[in-house]
């Protein structure tokens, strides 16, 4: 068995797809078409179903994946040990979602741009079940997620912080004037809401506590991203529940005002990888990295000092 068919193999049983497999791997459909039929005469038995325009593994083809993957892990171990073992480098794909990329991930980011410029980080903006399942299916090296549970089926994870959430509005809207008495999930019963899309965690929580609360939630003003959300809440469309990192600025200058309501349920930022995959030196450096400054900048920001850059250290 060739390594180069068991990467395309590997690659296929990930994505279902030949057509997408070739793009992926950027062949010619027909060049991994022919790959697969060369592994499968080598092997004696067929690797996939072909039902019509789908594809799905044989009983044989699941049984050779986790070996496949195991010995592409190894493979690439061995070449990171040998070829420039003095610098880290190598290709990570890397699942997350906007509110991280945007507050949380600019000082790892701005570390491996400048300290490790052989490591290239390609992320993939997803929400969490993708990510878990791109992190199964072994399209993704690691993934953040920003979930209430902690531990995820055949994943291992890390906990880098637990991710406050507040829920803020408009100077002039009617709530802002509620004072210092907390406020009761049934007050929120007719209220405004905007948020992102469905399928972004704490919206999803939100959204159930009200409608375990209230009956049913009011309909969510919906905006595509957290930037978006915070214009249409500054400009009084309604009240947003999102993470208190991506509204510390507006906070502060007084643009957008917190509300007396504590959500019941607490969101963990987490790192995650597959259980049991061989991690390459620069994918735990990575991790190491990951868990070192989010924790740094989770404990800058619950002290209330101004965000450093700190990938200096």
């Amino acid at each position: 068995m060739e390594l180069r068919l068991l990467v395309t193999f590997e690659k296929v049983a990930s994505v279902l797809s030949f057509t997408q497999a070739a793009a992926e791997l950027k062949y010619a459909q027909s060049s991994v078409t022919s790959q697969i039929r060369s592994l499968e005469s080598s092997l004696g038995t067929e690797l996939f179903d072909r039902l019509g325009s789908r594809i799905r593994l044989t009983e044989a083809g699941e049984r050779l994946l986790p070996y496949a993957r195991q010995i592409i892990e190894l493979a690439d171990e061995a070449r990171s040990a040998v070829v420039d073992a003095g610098e880290p480098s190598g290709a990570i794909a890397v699942g997350t979602m906007e509110s991280l990329t945007s507050y949380r991930l600019p000082p790892l980011l701005e570390l491996f741009h400048h300290r490790y410029p052989k490591v290239q980080l390609s992320l993939r903006p997803t929400l969490g079940d993708e990510t878990r399942h791109a992190l199964r299916q072994g399209t993704y090296d690691v993934g953040f997620l920003m979930e209430r549970e902690t531990e995820h089926a055949g994943l291992e994870s890390e906990v880098l912080a637990e991710e406050p959430l507040v829920l803020v509005c408009a100077p002039t809207h009617p709530l802002a004037a509620h004072g210092g008495e907390s406020l009761a999930t049934g007050d929120l019963a007719a209220v405004q809401l905007v948020g992102t899309e469905p399928g972004c965690p704490y919206r999803d929580l939100f959204e159930a506590e009200l409608r375990v609360r209230n009956g049913a939630p009011p309909p969510f003003m919906e905006f595509g991203t957290i930037e978006a959300t915070k214009r249409g809440v500054a400009g009084g469309l309604g009240v947003a529940l999102l993470p208190r990192m991506a509204v510390r600025d507006e906070l502060a200058s007084g643009v957008l005002v917190a509300l007396p309501w504590e959500p019941p349920f607490v969101l963990h930022t987490q790192l995650a990888w597959r259980s049991g995959k061989r991690l390459p030196a620069h994918v735990r450096l990575f991790i190491d990295q990951s868990v070192r400054l989010v924790r740094e900048q989770a404990a800058e920001y619950a002290n209330q000092r101004s965000p450093a850059s700190t990938w200096r250290g």
